[in-house]
């Protein structure tokens, strides 16, 4: 099951009218595909970025345990 963190922050530039919203998407990148396709498609804006953060479990494995994912609405 997807641990579905909404942590929303709201971010607007100086001098520009556009503002955009930063969630942060935990997730299982093996089984957690279909989670991740609705989520996006859900979203009132235009994905922006999609950042991964990147753990290290072992020297010699690497996993994604959350996204973040920028948002630009209105």
């Amino acid at each position: 099951m997807v641990k579905e963190s909404r942590e929303t922050r709201e971010v607007v530039p100086r001098g520009k009218g556009m503002k955009y919203r930063v969630h942060r998407f935990d997730i299982k990148m093996t089984r957690d595909q279909s989670k991740l396709e609705q989520f996006l498609n859900n979203l009132e804006g235009e994905v922006m970025a999609i950042v991964p953060n990147v753990a290290v479990v072992l020297p010699w494995v690497h996993q994604v345990d959350f996204l973040l994912i920028v948002e630009r609405v209105g």
